[in-house]
Protein backbone atom coordinates (compact mmCIF):
# COMPACT_ATOMS: atom_id res chain seq x y z
CA UNK A 1 0.00 0.00 0.00
CA UNK A 2 1.53 3.46 -0.94
CA UNK A 3 1.32 5.85 1.79
CA UNK A 4 -0.75 9.17 0.91
CA UNK A 5 1.07 12.18 2.30
CA UNK A 6 -1.32 13.57 4.80
CA UNK A 7 0.43 17.05 5.09
CA UNK A 8 0.07 17.48 1.58
CA UNK A 9 -3.27 16.89 1.43
CA UNK A 10 -3.86 19.19 4.45
CA UNK A 11 -2.15 22.24 2.74
CA UNK A 12 -3.90 21.38 -0.42
CA UNK A 13 -7.42 21.83 1.75
CA UNK A 14 -6.24 24.75 3.60
CA UNK A 15 -5.13 26.43 0.09
CA UNK A 16 -8.17 26.01 -1.43
CA UNK A 17 -10.26 28.20 1.24
CA UNK A 18 -12.42 30.81 0.75
CA UNK A 19 -13.20 31.71 4.07
CA UNK A 20 -13.42 30.11 7.29
CA UNK A 21 -15.47 27.27 7.63
CA UNK A 22 -16.54 25.59 10.88
CA UNK A 23 -14.93 22.82 11.74
CA UNK A 24 -15.62 20.38 14.51
CA UNK A 25 -12.63 18.88 15.55
CA UNK A 26 -12.33 15.87 18.02
CA UNK A 27 -9.61 16.20 20.57
CA UNK A 28 -8.25 12.98 22.38
CA UNK A 29 -7.09 15.46 24.80
CA UNK A 30 -5.04 18.48 25.76
CA UNK A 31 -1.92 18.39 24.86
CA UNK A 32 -2.71 17.19 21.51
CA UNK A 33 -4.78 19.72 20.66
CA UNK A 34 -2.76 22.40 21.84
CA UNK A 35 -0.36 22.14 18.66
CA UNK A 36 -3.20 21.05 16.43
CA UNK A 37 -5.26 24.73 17.05
CA UNK A 38 -2.28 26.93 16.58
CA UNK A 39 -2.55 25.50 13.07
CA UNK A 40 -6.59 25.50 12.33
CA UNK A 41 -7.74 28.08 14.15
CA UNK A 42 -6.02 30.17 11.47
CA UNK A 43 -8.16 28.95 8.76
CA UNK A 44 -10.87 27.78 10.34
CA UNK A 45 -14.02 28.79 13.13
CA UNK A 46 -13.27 25.91 15.66
CA UNK A 47 -15.44 23.83 18.05
CA UNK A 48 -13.76 20.84 19.94
CA UNK A 49 -15.72 18.09 20.78
CA UNK A 50 -14.79 15.88 23.47
CA UNK A 51 -15.93 12.59 22.62
CA UNK A 52 -13.54 9.98 24.15
CA UNK A 53 -15.90 6.72 25.44
CA UNK A 54 -12.63 4.50 25.44
CA UNK A 55 -10.89 6.51 28.58
CA UNK A 56 -10.52 4.65 31.85
CA UNK A 57 -11.35 5.29 34.42
CA UNK A 58 -14.40 7.80 34.92
CA UNK A 59 -11.70 10.08 36.94
CA UNK A 60 -9.34 9.77 34.38
CA UNK A 61 -11.84 10.77 31.93
CA UNK A 62 -12.75 14.06 33.99
CA UNK A 63 -9.27 15.19 34.84
CA UNK A 64 -8.50 14.87 30.60
CA UNK A 65 -11.71 16.87 30.20
CA UNK A 66 -11.30 19.19 32.65
CA UNK A 67 -7.41 19.95 31.28
CA UNK A 68 -8.80 20.18 27.42
CA UNK A 69 -11.68 23.02 29.08
CA UNK A 70 -8.85 24.95 30.33
CA UNK A 71 -6.94 25.16 27.73
CA UNK A 72 -10.03 26.24 25.01
CA UNK A 73 -11.27 28.38 27.58
CA UNK A 74 -7.68 30.29 27.68
CA UNK A 75 -7.39 29.97 23.97
CA UNK A 76 -11.43 31.46 23.26
CA UNK A 77 -12.17 28.21 21.18
CA UNK A 78 -15.66 27.01 21.57
CA UNK A 79 -16.49 23.13 23.51
CA UNK A 80 -18.84 21.28 22.76
CA UNK A 81 -19.31 18.27 25.26
CA UNK A 82 -20.93 14.88 25.58
CA UNK A 83 -21.86 11.95 27.49
CA UNK A 84 -18.94 9.49 28.87
CA UNK A 85 -20.10 5.87 28.47
CA UNK A 86 -17.47 3.57 28.73
CA UNK A 87 -19.36 0.85 27.88
CA UNK A 88 -19.75 2.16 24.46
CA UNK A 89 -16.47 2.06 23.94
CA UNK A 90 -16.28 -2.13 25.63
CA UNK A 91 -19.04 -3.17 23.66
CA UNK A 92 -17.44 -1.86 20.33
CA UNK A 93 -14.41 -3.41 20.77
CA UNK A 94 -15.53 -6.76 22.29
CA UNK A 95 -13.28 -9.41 21.57
CA UNK A 96 -10.60 -7.41 20.70
CA UNK A 97 -9.14 -6.99 24.39
CA UNK A 98 -5.83 -8.88 24.26
CA UNK A 99 -4.90 -7.37 20.54
CA UNK A 100 -1.35 -4.78 21.30
CA UNK A 101 -1.91 -1.31 21.43
CA UNK A 102 -1.54 0.20 17.84
CA UNK A 103 -3.49 -3.51 16.92
CA UNK A 104 -7.18 -3.86 15.51
CA UNK A 105 -8.77 -2.56 18.81
CA UNK A 106 -7.11 1.01 18.77
CA UNK A 107 -8.48 0.96 15.24
CA UNK A 108 -12.30 0.15 16.05
CA UNK A 109 -11.77 2.93 18.80
CA UNK A 110 -10.27 5.55 16.56
CA UNK A 111 -13.59 4.41 13.88
CA UNK A 112 -16.14 4.57 17.22
CA UNK A 113 -15.01 8.13 17.82
CA UNK A 114 -15.27 9.36 14.49
CA UNK A 115 -18.04 8.16 13.82
CA UNK A 116 -19.64 10.41 16.34
CA UNK A 117 -18.02 13.21 15.62
CA UNK A 118 -18.66 12.78 11.55
CA UNK A 119 -22.70 12.41 12.63
CA UNK A 120 -22.49 15.14 15.09
CA UNK A 121 -20.74 17.94 12.51
CA UNK A 122 -23.37 16.94 10.06
CA UNK A 123 -26.07 17.13 12.36
CA UNK A 124 -25.03 20.64 13.60
CA UNK A 125 -24.54 22.06 10.28
CA UNK A 126 -20.38 21.87 10.42
CA UNK A 127 -18.44 22.58 7.06
CA UNK A 128 -15.51 20.02 8.18
CA UNK A 129 -14.92 17.49 10.85
CA UNK A 130 -11.52 16.28 11.61
CA UNK A 131 -9.51 15.25 15.06
CA UNK A 132 -6.33 15.38 16.23
CA UNK A 133 -5.05 12.12 16.89
CA UNK A 134 -2.89 12.28 13.57
CA UNK A 135 -0.66 14.28 15.93
CA UNK A 136 0.92 11.28 17.92
CA UNK A 137 3.66 9.16 16.53
CA UNK A 138 2.16 6.56 18.17
CA UNK A 139 -1.09 6.14 15.66
CA UNK A 140 -0.64 5.39 12.09
CA UNK A 141 -2.36 8.71 10.54
CA UNK A 142 -2.23 6.63 6.86
CA UNK A 143 -5.58 4.22 8.77
CA UNK A 144 -6.83 7.36 10.85
CA UNK A 145 -7.15 9.31 7.34
CA UNK A 146 -8.88 6.54 5.60
CA UNK A 147 -11.43 6.20 8.65
CA UNK A 148 -12.05 9.67 8.04
CA UNK A 149 -12.23 9.63 4.23
CA UNK A 150 -14.68 6.86 4.51
CA UNK A 151 -16.82 8.85 7.22
CA UNK A 152 -16.66 11.70 4.57
CA UNK A 153 -17.94 9.52 1.95
CA UNK A 154 -20.86 7.75 4.23
CA UNK A 155 -22.04 11.17 6.03
CA UNK A 156 -21.61 13.23 2.84
CA UNK A 157 -19.05 16.00 5.04
CA UNK A 158 -16.00 17.19 4.55
CA UNK A 159 -13.07 15.70 6.13
CA UNK A 160 -10.24 17.97 7.31
CA UNK A 161 -7.04 15.36 6.22
CA UNK A 162 -4.14 16.24 7.94
CA UNK A 163 -0.87 14.56 9.34
CA UNK A 164 -0.32 16.84 12.47
CA UNK A 165 2.86 15.32 13.52
CA UNK A 166 5.00 17.12 10.74
CA UNK A 167 6.33 20.38 11.62
CA UNK A 168 7.32 19.33 14.80
CA UNK A 169 3.74 19.05 15.13
CA UNK A 170 4.15 16.52 18.65
CA UNK A 171 7.39 18.65 20.03
CA UNK A 172 5.32 21.77 20.08
CA UNK A 173 2.53 19.58 21.73
CA UNK A 174 5.41 19.25 24.59
CA UNK A 175 6.28 22.40 24.42
CA UNK A 176 2.55 24.08 24.42
CA UNK A 177 2.16 21.83 27.42
CA UNK A 178 4.69 23.14 29.71
CA UNK A 179 3.64 26.66 28.97
CA UNK A 180 -0.14 25.91 29.85
CA UNK A 181 0.71 23.55 32.47
CA UNK A 182 -0.90 20.80 31.08
CA UNK A 183 -1.14 17.34 32.11
CA UNK A 184 -0.14 15.27 30.12
CA UNK A 185 -1.27 11.33 31.01
CA UNK A 186 1.12 8.23 30.45
CA UNK A 187 -0.97 5.81 28.48
CA UNK A 188 -3.21 6.19 25.66
CA UNK A 189 -6.63 5.98 27.92
CA UNK A 190 -8.52 2.25 27.96
CA UNK A 191 -7.82 -0.01 30.76
CA UNK A 192 -5.94 -2.38 27.90
CA UNK A 193 -3.83 0.43 26.93
CA UNK A 194 -2.65 1.14 30.44
CA UNK A 195 -1.61 -2.57 30.73
CA UNK A 196 0.44 -3.00 27.29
Amino acid sequence: MNKINYELKYLDIINKLENKPKLLLHSCCAPCSSAVLTRVCEHFDVTVVYYNPNIFPQEEYLLRKNEQIKLLKKLNVNFLDCEYNYFDFKNFVAGLEDEPEGGKRCNKCFLLRLDYVAKKAKELGFNYFGTTLTISPHKNEQIINQIGENLQDKYKINYLFADFKKKNGFLNSIKLSKQYNLYRQDYCGCEFSKIN
